[in-house]
């Protein structure tokens, strides 16, 4: 399984490419407009809209009452409106729910942009010839640059040091990127696991507070904004220290199957963790990321469906310190 519930069309290339692009033909590129844009999404995402600049495009998440996300996406400003992703297979739910709170603010639209696509870089390289000189700018993840197509924004590179990118393809009908040089979907979706990247699938969807997905060490949590929903729950989880469990990375060596998107993690005979990501490698290996209670996360775990199989801790490109604080109840 990829980032989606969907069977990946193809597995990743081993070793991961450190050079190309893909088409993520898995997203939908979504375009908030109207008098009431930033109102509408500061009251429901958790990112501070005053810091969605033209040169900033943050991650943000929108969750429930409780402090479950339902969708995790970025913030691109494009003139007055806001452009956000969402997983093609959420997209349709999670624009109905947004929706309905989308009718206090007349003449503010959400649609899907049908004619934007998005385009996953790896490697400065292709950036470079995208960005042209522009490219310089990009220095931190959630740096962006508009370009001839659209956007260029900067994003987490690999745990092992390959540089990434998204390009928010707006206008024009091609990406301008060289056809033998295109890589897989399942390539761009091993390095957000690599990367740290999770994304929400129909299975896990409203499952896991943000930070258990380490969103706030992505820049997607904003904890000084003001009040939007489920924001009591994250922020009391944050500054009481109340995070038992976050995302980890894993590899097994060998796989007859992949763990799907929310099945457990087992160590003993007691569940202690949920797969959220995870994607095979050509040489019969698998790597997924899942969210693991701080006091299992160094015990031996295995898949429930795949009782024989050892998971190899892997690192992440950024630093979890809560993990070392937190206590050993459950959250």
């Amino acid at each position: 399984m990829t980032g989606t519930d969907t069977a990946a069309p193809n597995v990743a290339d081993f070793p991961l490419p450190a050079d190309g692009w893909a088409a993520l033909t898995d997203r939908v590129i979504v375009r908030v407009s109207g008098p009431g844009t930033d109102k509408f999404l500061q009251g429901q995402f958790s990112q501070n809209l005053n810091e969605v600049t033209t040169g900033h495009a943050p991650r943000a998440t929108a969750s429930t009452p409780k402090g479950r996300a339902y969708c995790l996406t970025r913030m691109i400003r494009a003139g007055e409106d806001i452009l956000m992703d969402f997983p093609s297979d959420l997209a349709d739910d999670t624009i109905t729910h947004l929706r309905k709170y989308l009718m206090l603010f007349r003449g503010t639209s959400m649609d899907p942009a049908t004619a934007a696509g998005m385009v996953g870089i790896l490697g400065n390289r292709l950036a470079e010839s995208v960005a042209g000189e522009a490219a310089a700018n990009l220095k931190k993840a959630g740096d962006c640059v508009e370009v001839t197509q659209g956007f260029l924004v900067r994003t987490e590179p690999t745990a092992e040091g390959t540089p990434r990118f998204e390009l928010w393809q707006t206008a024009g009908d091609e990406p301008g990127l060289d056809p033998a040089e295109q890589l897989p979907l399942a390539d761009w979706y091993a390095s957000e696991i690599a990367a740290g990247v999770a994304s929400l699938t129909t299975a896990t969807q409203e499952s896991f507070v943000p930070q258990m997905l380490n969103w706030q060490h992505l820049g997607g949590v904003h904890f000084k904004k003001g009040c939007y929903t489920g924001q009591e729950v994250i922020a009391r989880m944050h500054f009481l220290g109340q995070l038992k469990k976050s995302l980890f990375r894993f590899r097994i060596e060998q796989a007859e199957d992949i763990p799907a998107p929310g099945s457990a993690l087992i160590a003993g005979e007691r569940s202690v963790g949920d797969v959220v990501n995870s994607i095979r490698y050509q040489d019969g290996s698998c790597e997924l990321l899942a969210v693991v209670r701080h006091d299992a996360a160094e015990k031996p775990l295995h898949p429930e469906t795949l009782p024989q199989t050892v998971l190899v801790p892997m690192p992440l490109p950024y630093a979890v310190p809560e993990r070392e604080k937190s206590a050993q109840s459950d959250t």
